[in-house]
C-alpha cells in the first residue's frame, strides 16, 4: 500500500516538473505576402457570331439523254484517204454541184436538231477559215473559189445574214431622213435559205485501178433578194456563195457531227460519212472546160434543159470508166 501511494506521488510530480520545463513557442509566424488585387478587364460588346456559310451544292452530272451513251460520233477520227501521186493520175476532171436542201432525200441538211448551216457555224466561230468567193485575177483565182482570200470571223458571219433597214432621225427635229442598211442577226428558223456548192476532182488511180472523186470545197449559198425602202423585194439573185471552206480541215468538225436519222437513231452516221459515202442527191452546174463556162452560160432556155444536160455530163463521167474495162 505504502508503494502505491509512493508510486503516484512521484507520477504527480514528474507531470508537474515537465510542465514547468516546456515553454510555448511564442514565435510569430511571418504573413503571407499578398499579392495586387488586378484591375477589372471590360470586354467590349461583340456582334452576334456570323452566320456558317453555306456549302455550295454540289456539281452533278448530266443525265444520259437515253438508257445508253452515245460515244461513237463525238469520238470519231477522221479516216485518211490514200496519197494520190501526179504520176498515177492518167485522168482528171473538176467538177462543181450543187445540192438543194428541199429535195426530200436532203432534207436531213435542214434538220432543226442536227443542221449543216448551224455545225458551220460553230465551226467558225470555233476557228475554220473560210475564203472569200470574190474573183481575184490577180491571186490566179478567176472563180473565187481557190482559197486564195481567207475572211475574219466577224466578215464571214456578216455573210451568211441579211440587212434590214435602219432609220436615221434627225437629231433636231427628231423626223426620219433616211435609213441605213446594216447585217441583221442569224435566224435560225430559215434553214432552207442555205445551199450548197460542191467543188470536186474525179480522178482515175491506175496504181489503185480507182476511179474515184475527192472533194476539195464546199461553199454555203445564201438565197439573196434585194429590197426597196419599204422592203419590198426588187430583184431576186437567186443563191449567191457566202464563203468557200476547205473540205480536208472541215472533216475534222464533220467527223464528229451526227446527222439526223429518220429510219434507225441508232444508226451511227456523221456528216463525213454523208459526203465520203456520196449520201445526198446534188445536180452539176459545171464541169471543168476551155471556155469556163457554166451549165447557165450555154443553156439558156429553161431549168429542165439544164438538169439533163446535167445529166449528159454525169454519163460522161461513168462512161469514160465504163470503156476502161472489158467485158
Amino acid at each position: 500500500m505504502k508503494k502505491i501511494f509512493i508510486s503516484c506521488v512521484l507520477v504527480v510530480l514528474s507531470v508537474s516538473v515537465w510542465a514547468q520545463t516546456t515553454k510555448p513557442n511564442t514565435t510569430k509566424k511571418p504573413l503571407a505576402k499578398t499579392e495586387p488585387i488586378p484591375a477589372p478587364v471590360v470586354i467590349p460588346p461583340t456582334s452576334p457570331p456570323a452566320p456558317a456559310p453555306v456549302p455550295a451544292p454540289k456539281q452533278q452530272d448530266r443525265p444520259v439523254d437515253g438508257y445508253y451513251k452515245k460515244v461513237s460520233i463525238p469520238q470519231a477520227k477522221v479516216m485518211p484517204l490514200a496519197t494520190i501521186r501526179e504520176a498515177d493520175i492518167i485522168y482528171s476532171k473538176r467538177v462543181w454541184r450543187e445540192i438543194d436542201v428541199r429535195e426530200k432525200i436532203n432534207q436531213f441538211f435542214v434538220a432543226p436538231q442536227a443542221s449543216l448551216i448551224e455545225i458551220i457555224k460553230r465551226a467558225l466561230e470555233a476557228g475554220l477559215i473560210a475564203y472569200d468567193p470574190t474573183p481575184a485575177s490577180d491571186k490566179d483565182d478567176l472563180n473565187g473559189d481557190a482559197f486564195s482570200s481567207p475572211l475574219t470571223v466577224q466578215d464571214a458571219m456578216l455573210r451568211l445574214v441579211d440587212s434590214v433597214p435602219v432609220p436615221v432621225i434627225d437629231p433636231v427635229t427628231q423626223d426620219k431622213i433616211g435609213e441605213n442598211w446594216v447585217p441583221g442577226t442569224f435566224d435560225s428558223g430559215k434553214y432552207e435559205d442555205y445551199n450548197f456548192r460542191i467543188k470536186e476532182d474525179w480522178v482515175f488511180d491506175k496504181q489503185r485501178s480507182v476511179f474515184e472523186p475527192r472533194i476539195v470545197g464546199i461553199a454555203v449559198l445564201k438565197h439573196k433578194v434585194v429590197r426597196d425602202a419599204d422592203g419590198e423585194v426588187v430583184q431576186d439573185l437567186g443563191y449567191v456563195p457566202c464563203f468557200w471552206l476547205y473540205f480536208p480541215k472541215l472533216r475534222e468538225i464533220l467527223a464528229i457531227s451526227p446527222v439526223a436519222n429518220s429510219h434507225n437513231d441508232a444508226a451511227s452516221l456523221s456528216y463525213d460519212d454523208v459526203f465520203m459515202k456520196r449520201i445526198f442527191s446534188s445536180y452539176i452546174v459545171k464541169v471543168s472546160n476551155v471556155k469556163d463556162q457554166r451549165i447557165e452560160d450555154y443553156v439558156k432556155t429553161s431549168g429542165v434543159d439544164r438538169l439533163k444536160e446535167a445529166e449528159r455530163l454525169k454519163k460522161e463521167l461513168l462512161d469514160w470508166e465504163h470503156d476502161l474495162w472489158s467485158y
